[in-house]
């Protein structure tokens, strides 16, 4: 067991032992290195201007991941080499910095650290060759700036994204590859003592033993929910569990029927593999959050919080997933829909952490679909969120499957809307729209800050309707300002 954590700041190795279990890395750089270009707004993750990078070895393969410092903790650095803004510019400007200065890319300037740096991990993505101005604006959704106007800092993220990365980072890649290499000792972390610790077991089975032993402790995995307990609550959390050393949690398996996922993998790599179920969850994944979020956020987080609002699973409760949990060393697996009982409680026991989630492929006659509505279209928490996955046979539903978010105190079935809607044609729109009033029987939604319960209904009503038109697939009916069209694997 290793007591410290360890992590590189400009080539120079780190080590943690004695510390808060719930200091940031934000409060760690500003106010132990003194590094105060990286800047606190929002402080929940939504505002970027606190983005650093951490360039970290997966697979054997550089990868420079955004992150909020605001609401990572310093322990989750373990492992990986922090870069902030001040870190970037040699003799000159990096070329992102350059750019930015070009294209008048800021005017106050508390927002540009944070731009500079998600522009930063864009420039060393693999695939920056063919960078356009769509992956530049999806890559700094998750920044917002108040006074210059995104025009310009897009077109400065454009122009620095335009060649192949070439900066110190990408010559000291062989030697940022070795010291990373020896920091993988694969050991548990336990930096702290009985009362208060931050914990990052590397074994499941390391994991099991000492959540028994403290099963009062916080398990986090990418700390995105947790983070605002921390920097909005002002919460002291004394013991903490980080899953993201837990050897295998990050793994995605692509089986003949299903996927299975990890519960440490992050949201970023779970929209790759569950788009290929279908596309819309892939662009729900994108709309999960900002670049920092999913590069941070877990699946088995985003379940295990037991939010209402959660984004994730309404879309798999409609796909049929199940849940493996563990306590010591048993397991069980249940459907994802009995797991949330009522609100923020699970059917989750003490000392008992979610392993995985197991998501079924689509077989022939099967279609589905899943919409978010928020009052902003990225980076935002939904209103509501609704999704359907239908059986079809000779154009008829011969069964239904609804969920929704954001419509009950969990995400929850529509189960008279099903019953309704078996043995109807998926042509047939009066006969819809009659059964798809009975949603009233399945929700009595709250009014809140986000929608009123009017609204809630009627908008559940107008995304089934829509989810039917596209299924029914009318010709050239464009049912979204984006993705796919009505007649896109229609039915």
């Amino acid at each position: 067991m290793r007591k410290a954590v360890r992590f590189f700041r400009n080539g120079r190795l780190i080590e943690r032992a004695e510390f808060s279990p719930s200091t940031t890395l934000l409060d760690y750089l500003r106010l132990e290195e003194r590094a105060t270009g990286t800047k606190e707004g929002c402080a929940e993750g939504d505002c970027g201007a606190c983005t650093v990078v951490l360039r970290r070895l997966l697979e054997g393969k550089l990868v420079y991941e955004p992150v909020n410092a605001c609401i990572l903790l310093a322990g989750q650095a373990d492992g990986c080499e922090v870069i902030a803004v001040e870190d970037i510019a040699g003799e000159q400007l990096h070329p992102v910095q350059q750019a930015l200065v070009d294209h008048h890319g800021s005017q106050c300037g508390f927002c540009t650290p944070g731009f500079v740096m998600a522009g930063f991990a864009l420039y060393h993505r693999a695939e920056q060759k063919s960078c356009s101005r769509a992956k530049v604006v999806e890559a700094i959704s998750g920044n917002l700036c108040r006074c210059t106007g995104y025009r310009p800092i897009v077109d400065a993220t454009l122009q620095a994204c335009a060649k192949p990365a070439a900066d110190k980072f990408t010559r000291d890649a062989k030697e940022a590859s070795r010291r990373l290499k020896k920091l993988a000792d694969g050991k548990d972390v336990f930096a702290g003592n009985e009362k208060q610790f931050f914990a990052a077991p590397a074994s499941v089975s390391s994991l099991a033993k000492l959540y028994l032993k403290h099963p009062e402790a916080t398990l986090i995995g990418g700390n995105t929910d947790v983070g605002l307990w921390i920097t909005k609550e002002l919460r002291e959390i004394p013991k903490i569990i980080w899953l993201g050393r837990v050897k295998g949690f990050d793994k995605i398996e692509s089986r003949a029927k299903e996927v299975r996922l990890g519960a440490a993998v992050k949201i970023e790599a779970a929209s790759e593999a569950l788009a290929r179920i279908d596309s819309d969850l892939g662009e729900l994944f994108r709309r999960f959050g900002g670049w920092q979020v999913r590069s941070a956020a877990t699946i088995g987080g985003n379940i295990a919080n037991g939010s209402p609002i959660g984004d994730s699973p309404p879309a798999l409760i409609a796909l049929g997933a199940t849940l493996e949990l563990q306590r010591g060393a048993k397991n069980r697996t249940i459907p994802l829909e009995k797991f949330f009982l009522e609100y923020r409680k699970q059917d989750r026991r003490r000392g008992e952490f979610v392993r995985a989630v197991t998501v079924p492929k689509l077989t022939k006659g099967e279609v589905f679909r899943c919409f978010k509505i928020s009052k902003r279209y990225d980076q935002d928490i939904s209103s509501l969120f609704g999704a359907i996955k239908l059986r079809l046979k000779n154009r008829k539903i011969a069964e239904a499957r609804i969920a929704f978010g954001g419509m009950a105190g969990t995400p929850k079935r529509a189960k008279t809307v099903e019953a309704k809607l078996k043995g109807l044609s998926v042509g047939d729109r009066a006969a819809m729209e009659k059964a798809l009033v009975s949603i009233e029987q399945d929700f009595a939604p709250l009014s809140d800050m986000r929608a009123s319960a009017e609204y809630r209904l009627k908008a559940a009503r107008a995304l089934l309707l829509k989810a039917m038109l596209e299924i029914a697939g009318k010709p050239s009916q464009l049912t979204r300002a984006f993705g796919r069209r009505a007649d896109a694997h229609a039915a």
